[in-house]
């Protein structure tokens, strides 16, 4: 089997951080224009997840950092559904101004064009990306109720298997479904929209298990409320170092996630600088890079153009990964 290596980012992390809004902003819509004023009113950012998920929570820590850096309002507001399509849908068709802008995943563009129709694809073309930010693991947990410890189990259990995902067409999909497939064992996905709620029915024993990002599962499993069986990253992770990599455990299975900052396509240069300035200001604070640290993130903040070639590199590298493994992430059950 070839080795296939699919890159990943994403923060999490455990309480919510309160937006600052800085006084003397006008409380317009609108974000910015050619005087390099920006922001000029307050500005939204859509988050495609539910509160308390990864996307949601590094939404709000560069909003916080935004707002330090450039004096204004920019409130996450939770469009969650569709792996992130809902809120990509309302960023593309937005002014392209810097009122709207939004921290996107890269398996919105990389891995759903695989569980979709054409019609409902998400396309990288539709947004100018702005700035990298970070990325990150899955890890497959399982619920203390389902008596599963190691990768070894899944080969023996009796029945199927429920796995918990934070969506059709995501990483964690991915990972689950190769991971079921490989061991061929019988299987069912349920899907949830973002890994919190995702995370509350594993703590339910409502799913046996799930493939979730770690920042948002490693607090539950260092309580021994949940059981790591396996990271999907090509080493093991430093917030997890007993946790041994699917690779080790004989699967040929990496997953990955990571995001990257976008806005409506054709908005002003200007305005894609500042955002970019002021976010490069905010990865060298002590404060974010301690949530990177908190939340097993690593720093992906790099140009725009550079993710965009990541994009479309992992796309086909996924693409590869279900025709190698016959997964039908449609129905990945």
């Amino acid at each position: 089997m070839r080795k296939h290596t699919i890159r990943l980012a994403a923060a999490i992390g455990g309480a919510s951080l309160a937006l600052t809004a800085c006084g003397g902003v006008e409380n317009t819509a609108g974000g910015g224009s050619n005087s390099g004023d920006y922001p000029n009113g307050a500005v939204e950012m859509p988050v495609g997840a539910s509160a308390g998920g990864s996307s949601d929570l590094i939404s709000r820590q560069i909003s916080k950092g935004l707002s330090d850096e450039l004096g204004g309002t920019f409130a996450v507001i939770n469009r969650e559904g569709a792996n992130g399509a809902l809120a990509a849908a309302e960023v593309a068709k937005a002014k392209p101004d810097g009122s709207t802008i939004s921290v996107q995943n890269a398996s919105l563009f990389a891995i759903t064009p695989l569980a979709v129709g054409e019609d409902e694809v998400t396309d990288i073309s539709d947004f100018d990306v702005v700035q990298g930010v970070s990325r990150d693991d899955y890890v497959l947990v399982a619920s203390k109720g389902s008596g599963l410890t190691s990768i070894d189990d899944l080969s023996s259990a009796d029945g199927k298997i429920t796995y918990g995902t934070t969506g059709v067409g995501t990483g964690a999909q991915l990972a689950c479904a190769l991971t079921f497939n490989v061991n061929k064992t019988p299987a069912e996905a349920i899907p949830f929209d973002g890994g919190a709620p995702a995370l509350t029915a594993l703590l339910g024993d409502q799913v046996d298990t799930a493939c979730l990002q770690i920042g948002e599962a490693v607090e539950n499993i260092e309580a021994g409320k949940i059981v790591p069986l396996t990271v999907f990253g090509p080493e093991r992770v430093d917030s997890l170092p007993d946790v041994p990599t699917a690779q080790e455990q004989g699967l040929d299975v990496e997953v990955s996630q990571y995001r990257f900052m976008t806005v409506p396509k054709g908005t002003p240069q200007d305005v894609q600088d500042a955002i970019a300035e002021a976010m490069q200001a905010t990865f060298e604070t002590e404060a974010y890079q301690d949530f990177n640290k908190q939340n097993s993130l690593t720093p992906l903040e790099i140009p725009g153009d550079e993710v965009v070639t990541m994009l479309e590199e992992d796309k086909q590298r996924y693409a590869d990964l279900v025709e190698e493994y016959d997964i039908d992430l449609g129905d990945a059950s």
